[in-house]
């Protein structure tokens, strides 16, 4: 999952494409009208509209992909037994980083608030982990658990519904500072997408593992992957579109969105040994149940023997 969801233009380039009128705001002269009311960004060729409609499928499957997993969790109730926790935790550590990075590298106010839907769904699962994980180690059921568990996703609920406004409307101060301080700030956003990158590329390897030991992926949704590698996959596709449309240093580009795109293709690339995994042990699962399911066959038979011999 990255933070950078439009790769865009150099800043150059887009202050080309709009003109000041005498009063008001700046008018883009030759945008697309839906794109610059909702990204506020001025797209004014194919490569660049294409990069954009691909960009925003690939934040739909980011902001679909855990859901399926919450459900699954939900259903069987045993993500404890399914699932890793550290791959929750360098999930959340990806996602936390991620919006760090798109705060101090001052990215559109859509980016902001899909990091933190995405902290919301890695608290929820968190949660969900924790309740089953107590609730079945428990020896009896206990009411106080459910109500901690739903103060707790209800009291995170509201604290990040505030903050997009609250980021949005104090990311003037960062526009405001010297070109150092600026510069400086934004260094240290890229730094933290490099950090993201690293984190989202670590939470693969514990679930890996957990599926290698249990030798099964029951209780794991597959959907969470799949979602996964269709964002990743299109995020990567969406920086390569725009780059014919550049009229900078394409070199300057794809070094400013390198962390993300070192993030996106790893995991994509991950992803596909935990596709593997998924087939491997589906057929090792569906041989066992044709085996368990032989044996209601036989047992009577045997049993029809043994009381005809007695008799």
């Amino acid at each position: 999952m990255a933070t950078a969801r439009f790769p865009g233009k150099s800043v150059d380039v887009a202050a080309a494409n709009w003109t000041a009128p005498a009063l008001g705001r700046p008018v883009c002269v030759n945008g697309t009208p839906w794109i610059l009311y909702l990204l506020e960004e001025c797209v004014d060729n194919v490569w660049e509209y294409c990069s954009v409609v691909i960009g925003l499928i690939s934040m739909f499957c980011f902001l679909l992909s855990t859901l399926p997993q919450v459900y699954e969790a939900y259903r069987n109730g045993k993500v404890e037994e399914a699932m890793s926790f550290g791959f929750f935790f360098f999930l959340f550590s990806g996602d936390l980083t991620s919006f760090a990075g798109c705060y101090l590298t001052n990215q559109l106010p859509i980016q902001v608030v899909t990091v933190v839907f995405y902290i919301f769904t890695d608290l929820i699962l968190i949660s969900q982990f924790l309740y089953y994980k107590i609730k079945n180690n428990s020896s009896r059921k206990s009411p106080v658990l459910k109500w901690l568990c739903f103060m707790w996703c209800g009291a995170a609920s509201l604290v990040l519904l505030a903050l997009p406004k609250l980021i949005i409307d104090n990311s003037s101060t960062l526009d405001t500072q010297s070109p150092t301080t600026s510069k400086s700030v934004e260094n240290t956003g890229y730094i933290c997408g490099y950090l993201a990158s690293i984190f989202y590329l670590c939470s693969r390897f514990p679930q890996l593992y957990k599926n290698f030991q249990r030798q099964s992926t029951e209780g794991t949704s597959y959907l969470l992957f799949a979602l996964a590698m269709m964002g990743n996959g299109t995020y990567g596709l969406s920086v390569i579109v725009v780059l014919p449309a550049l009229k900078g240093s394409k070199q300057t580009f794809i070094i400013k969105h390198l962390a993300w795109l070192i993030g996106s293709l790893g995991v994509l690339i991950l992803d596909f040994f935990v596709t593997a995994q998924f087939i491997m042990y589906r057929k090792n699962s569906s041989a066992k149940s044709s085996t368990l399911l032989s044996v209601p066959e036989v047992e009577p038979l045997l049993c029809e023997e043994v009381e005809l011999s007695l008799l």
